[in-house]
């Protein structure tokens, strides 16, 4: 519980930048990002009860900028703005194989264990370092890659994926272009 609301403010807003640069580490727009981080302090603020004095306020900052990232990003990801104008505009293979490859790496990606699936999405998918993952996850940079390592390779196993494969309508493409003996189109 704080007791001096002017030393929580002081705190507060001395980790101002540092949530400012995080926020855009992981929206990737500056605009998105101070909304993220205003949207952070107030949250912050508003519930300053619910932070305890002498503990990392930065850590519980950046978990508050994590969450409502996440919670963000759920709801726009099920938000619908299609005018047509964006779809008309693109290009795509059938989606078939895309597809199917997308449900197997779903698949593999739940059956990791939680911490590994934590540290592949936070890094892999997220964007954030690697040094930002263990803060967030409240554990040391070694585990973070260990993890991760440990996850890339699992799924890996699971995908039956080898070096340098490649994935997608493109991959049979090309297979199909080079011939079953791997030398390319023939010309005579």
């Amino acid at each position: 519980m704080v007791t001096d609301p002017d030393r929580f403010k002081d705190a507060l807003l001395a980790e101002l930048q540092s949530l400012r640069a995080f926020a855009i580490s992981i929206t990737g727009n500056v605009e998105r990002a101070d909304d993220l981080v205003q949207d952070t302090v107030v949250k912050a603020w508003t519930n300053m009860n619910g932070y305890t004095e002498g503990t990392n306020i930065r850590a519980w900052l950046f978990t508050i900028l994590r969450n409502t990232f996440y919670s963000d990003f759920r709801k726009r990801s099920r938000e619908v703005e299609d005018d047509g104008a964006h779809a008309s505009r693109l290009a795509v293979h059938a989606p078939q194989h895309g597809h199917m490859d997308l449900e197997d790496f779903r698949r593999a990606l739940a059956q990791l264990p939680d911490d590994q699936r934590e540290a592949l999405i936070l890094v892999g998918a997220s964007g954030f370092s690697y040094e930002e993952a263990a803060e967030i996850c409240g554990c040391a940079l070694g585990t973070i890659k260990s993890r991760i390592n440990r996850a890339r390779a699992r799924l890996g196993e699971m995908l039956s994926v080898t070096s340098g494969a490649d994935f997608g309508p493109d991959a049979d493409s090309y297979a199909a272009l080079a011939g079953a003996d791997g030398g390319g189109a023939k010309t005579d």
